[in-house]
């Protein structure tokens, strides 16, 4: 089975600081890697400066100048925003925000996070620090999941295989699936790990999403152009559990649009362009009827093997 991907919605820009490459740069990668769509996920997280300012993150609220369609490549809006709390609380909320960039006072009271993310189209959420779970109990930070996936603008759960946070898999992913939510897969996640631990996780993770029938994204996780659009170990490692390719939402600009829209975090559907037969069509790799019952078969497998495992969790890496 091959999985060729045609949307990447997590990369990054110089924003980010450990990122090597502007907007356009991505976007000409995007292009040369003959994406359909990208999306623009840099880091809202203090991890980036040492004051929480509106001023230091002016950089997300002006994106409404970037052109939809780019060279042929149609670009999303979007920010990682990190989780920081076990009530399941993301960066920014919890800090207010009363004056604009030039330091005039705003009428309305409305946190950083708010204004930050205000014309963003959707949000990947993500653990990189997760000292605040360390005493935390398994309900606790299945719970933190839950509520994460309930909060609006989120439509991704970033690299949940790599934040070193144990939590129950079927719980998250129960919820995932009612809300049209996703859950990523990430490139970067499993280039750098030397020991298996984080290839394990995803693995297992990616095994009961295909089972439950939870839409995922493959991403590259890119901090540099050079890597978008490139996912050589996650579609190794989807095309040995012979994953779904029709869960795989961001196999497509339309797909990737359509579950934008099911999760009710944006409606872009009039960015959808008319997509050639599928024979015919080098954008999208579909399985035949067989294929995919093949592969939910033999997911279905080894998670039944695996049942007694009810949480997952590695070392951050």
């Amino acid at each position: 089975m091959t999985y060729r991907i045609k949307s990447d919605i997590h990369t990054h820009t110089l924003f980010s600081r450990h990122a090597y490459s502007t907007i356009a740069e991505n976007v000409a990668a995007a292009r040369a890697a003959g994406l359909e769509l990208l999306g623009s996920a840099d880091h809202l997280s203090c991890m980036l400066f040492p004051e929480q300012h509106l001023r230091n993150f002016q950089y997300f609220i002006n994106q409404t100048v970037w052109p939809r369609e780019w060279d042929g490549v149609t670009l999303l809006r979007a920010a990682e925003v990190d989780i920081v709390s076990l009530e399941g609380g993301l960066f920014g909320q919890d800090i207010a925000c009363p004056a604009n960039i030039t330091g005039r006072p705003f009428k309305l009271e409305k946190s950083l996070f708010e204004r930050v993310t205000a014309n963003l189209d959707y949000l990947v959420a993500s653990v990189h620090d997760a000292r605040f779970t360390e005493d935390a109990s398994g309900a606790q930070t299945t719970g933190m999941y839950i509520r994460v996936l309930e909060q609006p603008k989120v439509l991704v759960l970033g690299h949940t295989g790599r934040s070193g946070v144990p939590f129950d898999i079927d719980e998250v992913l129960t919820v995932a699936k009612e809300r049209h939510k996703l859950i990523e897969i990430n490139e970067h996640s499993l280039e750098g790990d030397r020991r298996g631990t984080t290839t394990d996780a995803c693995r297992r993770i990616a095994e009961w999403c295909a089972e439950l029938g939870v839409g995922i994204t493959v991403s590259s996780d890119a901090h540099v152009a050079c890597d978008i659009g490139r996912y050589p170990n996650v579609s190794a490692m989807l095309e040995e559990i012979q994953f779904p390719p029709e869960l795989i939402m961001n196999r497509s600009r339309n797909a990737l649009l359509d579950a934008l829209y099911a999760a009710g975090v944006a409606d872009l559907r009039s960015l959808k362009r008319d997509e050639q037969p599928v024979e015919s069509n080098p954008c999208v790799a579909l399985a035949s009827d067989a294929d995919a019952t093949g592969s939910l078969a033999a997911a279905a497998q080894r998670i039944n093997a695996a049942r007694d495992e009810t949480a997952t969790g590695t070392n951050q890496s």
